[in-house]
């Protein structure tokens, strides 16, 4: 029974919820916020226009925790929440989609996770991804429920693509001081672009729990799907903009989390060559980055793009490579360098053209080190250093050619090794899916092992090896590794994995019991609210 007083000993925690032309759902996404474990609850429901919802949200409002702001226009969510967050009070701050579910120890979990350490100002779960087909009268039926997502925080990668999804977060609402509101300029992928920003300030604390649940309609039914990020992504053009515009956000400094590269572009003039790099690089770069262009002021004044974060340097006509260097130098701000000539290219499938090098260079330990950007020939040479390193070369033999004074300075030149670069989770999980497309399952399943052995990833990696050893007709290992994912975190998938392996082992009163607490799940006993 789940008590109805809130302890206020405890810290407030505010839930955000908008809504907009999803009557059916709305009520039970709004039941299993009230429904939580944790009382002491600010809830704040804002109406983004659309259909009318005060009626079926009526056996609600008598709750003193819930504000309902009713409002006739459509805003879009991003202004829906900064209009909400002006109105919470809450030490934490998370949120539910109105066709989404929270269990009920949603909440619970990721307070106890935040509270009392100093580590982390933001914390997320897992969550079933349900696929659902979508009947006539718009109600929806769950065909499966996967656990998509289970990836342990990696700043690097959040840098490029979000493995955090909304509805399982919780953060301080102070660190929105540092990373600002929603950006109401953003249309899709708002919660990656605040979860991308909170990246600069804080490390985030993975809960290998399933506490929620979201929704998918299934490939036939997505005509019918009412998300409105699902529709904004069938423009290619604008979304590909919307997303540039996630990669280039720069939140005000001192950032405590990740460090700055002053990109130093270096050009003749401004020219198609100039151009097509500047769109390059801001199409390519998801480090943090400014460019910088040394060029004289009357060039500087012919310079028309869309491109942003570039910031020109004016120099005197007719400066050469080590005299523009030096006038960025005295300016730039940031941990680390990059000297590019404006005839570099990036290939249109590349995913780390600076990137291999920063990562190589931020991991080393030598600090007489610096990396040539992969490709990099003499005839045209990009580099890229600490910028503490490169000043004090450029200081110490300002009279000698760029190189030069580098050499002199004892700063050694390479390209990064492969296995430098950044993904390498990412690179052998990917191998690893190879393997079983070829039906290699064994060799997979040790890919997989080696996978959890260097990065983590403990119960996601546990699964696939399950699954694999499974296929390679190892069933007892393959048991063995699906127990102990079900011991912590039990899914349908995990609990089929492992009843078809006792299966095979002659287990079948086992197997029985597995397959009905997968059936379980898939019917939702965990959505079992006390009255």
């Amino acid at each position: 029974m789940i008590s109805r007083i809130a302890d206020y000993s405890s810290p407030l925690v505010t839930v955000l919820i908008s809504t907009y032309n999803r009557p059916l759902y709305l009520p039970q996404a709004l039941k299993s916020i009230l429904a939580q474990t944790y009382r002491h609850l600010q809830i704040i429901l804002v109406r983004d226009g659309g259909e009318p919802v005060r009626s079926v949200i009526e056996p609600y409002l008598a709750d003193p925790r819930l504000t309902f702001i009713d409002r006739r226009e459509n805003w879009g969510l991003p202004r829906s929440f900064n209009q909400a967050l002006e109105q919470a009070r809450g030490k934490y701050i998370c949120y539910l989609g109105d066709d989404d579910l929270f269990y009920p120890h949603h909440v619970r979990t990721l307070v106890e996770a935040l509270e009392g350490q100093n580590e982390y100002e933001a914390a997320y779960t897992d969550l079933y991804k349900v696929h659902c087909r979508i009947e006539p009268d718009g109600k929806r039926t769950a065909l499966a429920k996967n656990i998509e997502i289970s990836r342990d925080y990696d700043r690097t990668s959040l840098l490029q693509f979000s493995h955090i999804l909304h509805v399982s977060l919780m953060h301080t609402r102070k660190i929105l001081e540092r990373t600002g509101p929603y950006n109401e300029n953003v249309h899709v992928l708002i919660d990656y672009d605040l979860i991308r920003r909170m990246a600069f300030f804080t490390d985030f604390k993975h809960i290998p729990t399933v506490t929620g649940e979201f929704y998918a309609a299934i490939e036939q039914d997505q005509d019918k799907c009412s998300r409105i990020s699902n529709r904004k992504r069938k423009d290619r053009t604008s979304y590909i903009l919307n997303l540039l515009g996630i990669y280039s956000s720069r939140p005000p400094k001192p950032w405590t989390k990740l460090q700055d590269t002053s990109l130093t572009l270096l050009a003749e003039m401004v020219d198609e060559n100039l151009l097509i790099a500047l769109e390059q690089i801001w199409s390519h770069t998801f480090f943090p980055y400014r460019i910088y262009l040394p060029l004289p002021e009357a060039q500087l004044r012919q310079l028309k793009t869309i491109v942003p974060n570039i910031l020109g340097v004016p120099v005197r006509p007719g400066a050469g490579a080590q005299e523009r260097l030096d006038a960025v130098l005295r300016c730039c701000d940031g941990e680390y360098i990059a000297i590019v000539p404006s005839t570099w290219r990036i290939r249109y499938n590349e995913v780390a053209w600076i990137e291999k090098s920063l990562y190589a260079l931020m991991h080393c330990a030598d600090p007489k080190q610096a990396f040539d950007l992969i490709g990099s020939c003499p005839e045209r040479w990009a580099a890229v250093f600490r910028r503490q390193q490169l000043m004090a070369a450029r200081r110490l033999h300002k009279d000698k050619p760029l190189l030069e004074s580098i050499q002199a300075a004892g700063i050694s030149l390479r390209s990064p090794h492969q296995q430098e670069w950044p993904f390498q989770f990412e690179n052998m999980t990917t191998s690893g899916q190879m393997l079983e497309k070829q039906g290699m399952w064994a060799e997979a399943a040790r890919l997989f092992e080696m996978a959890q052995q260097r990065y983590g990833n403990d119960l996601w990696m546990m699964t696939r090896r399950a699954n694999d050893l499974y296929h390679a007709g190892r069933f007892m290992e393959a048991a063995e590794f699906a127990a102990q994912v079900n011991s912590i975190r039990p899914s349908p998938a995990t609990l089929l994995i492992e009843a078809r392996a006792r299966r095979n082992s002659r287990g079948d009163r086992e197997a029985i019991g597995l397959l009905k607490r997968a059936e379980m799940i898939l019917e939702g006993s965990e959505l079992t609210y006390a009255g």
